[in-house]
């Protein structure tokens, strides 16, 4: 089965840098797009980033010129390179992969990681 683990949170201060990553520990998949998506207890998961299979990225309006969404297909590995952050980033992300099965019948699928604090201090 595919099973997602992210790795690299921790708690640093404004204007530090974190990179998170998200890897594969499972069988292998087609890869079709994914994301990197935050929470805060009493407020809604929002999405931060998101990379399709071309490369093409999104991001939240919060997160634009700081924060990079990456991956690498010969790893099947997804990163989030958070730049100049700060304490409004604090949050539990979580990474989300939507994918393909390897083995036939193909069948589409999406999973979650179990999340990963992420906490800056001003």
């Amino acid at each position: 089965q595919v099973h997602f683990v992210e790795s690299g949170g921790g708690s640093v201060q404004t204007g530090d840098s974190l990179k998170l990553s998200c890897a594969n520990s499972g069988r292998p998949f087609i890869f079709n797009a994914a994301g990197w998506y935050r929470q805060v207890p009493g407020k809604e998961r929002e999405m931060v980033a998101e990379i399709s299979r071309g490369g093409s990225t999104s991001y939240a309006d919060s997160v634009k010129g700081r924060f990079i969404i990456s991956k690498d297909d010969g790893r099947n590995a997804v990163y989030l390179q958070m730049n100049s952050l700060k304490p409004e980033d604090t949050a539990v992300y979580f990474c989300n992969v939507r994918a393909t099965t390897t083995m036939l019948p193909r069948a589409d699928f999406e999973s979650w990681g179990q999340g990963i604090q992420v906490t800056v201090s001003s």
